[in-house]
């Protein structure tokens, strides 16, 4: 091979491997960025809502809650409360961050064997079966393609079915728990979630597989 045809052939190999590493660099400084980067979640935010207090009277303002803590805040005039579960009955907000309004009651709930509080729990499908949720704060374990695995705080939710008879029931953690809860009406349901694409992971989508399931018993 013609000398000068082998040194740029090389010369092209370098310059490609160059290139690919200053690419897989550059994808790295961007992955190990996305890992250090806050998280934003609803419930570090202020939001437009109201409070519907134990007392009866109707507060509205800018609204804070937590799952973790079962507390809310309201913001009036620069002037922020604070109230526990046990003082309220309801609050809604509108959540800016997927525009949409949520609303969270507070039942009583048995927190240890023969003792139940009063818990938040967020309202998204009521009827025969109503399904509620709790946000909690976890850690996931994820994969990349750089670095292997590596684990990162998430929000997840909770689920829970309040029964015609009042008493709440958590749902299991699995995808398949959910399902397994509605009786002689899992096949139906399960078919319609297949068909529909549904993760039974994601609020909205459980929401609307509990939404079908109580549609059956309108028919």
């Amino acid at each position: 091979m013609d000398s000068v045809v082998f040194s740029k052939q090389v010369s092209k190999a370098c310059s490609g491997l160059l290139n690919f590493r200053v690419s897989l660099a550059t994808s790295a400084l961007i992955f190990i960025c996305s890992l250090g980067q806050a998280q934003e979640f609803a419930y570090e935010y202020w939001h437009d809502g109201k409070l519907v207090l134990e007392s009866g009277d109707t507060l509205r303002g800018k609204v804070k809650y937590n799952f973790q803590t079962d507390l809310v805040q309201l913001e009036v005039s620069n002037k922020i409360e604070t109230f526990t579960s046990r003082k309220v009955i309801f609050f809604e907000i509108f959540d800016s961050m997927i525009k949409r309004y949520r609303q969270v009651y507070s039942l009583p709930y048995t927190t240890s064997p023969q003792y139940k509080a009063p818990v938040f729990f967020e309202l998204l499908q009521e009827g025969r079966i109503t399904l509620l949720s709790r946000e909690v704060l976890e850690y996931r374990t994820f994969s990349s393609f750089y670095y292997g695995s590596y684990s990162k705080m998430v929000m997840a939710d909770k689920f829970f079915f309040l029964k015609e008879n009042g008493s709440i029931q958590l749902v299991g953690s699995k995808k398949s728990d959910l399902l397994d809860l509605l009786g002689e009406k899992r096949d139906e349901v399960e078919k319609f979630v297949k068909s529909n694409k549904l993760k039974l992971d994601n609020r909205y989508d459980a929401a609307k597989a509990v939404g079908y399931y109580n549609s059956l018993f309108n028919n």
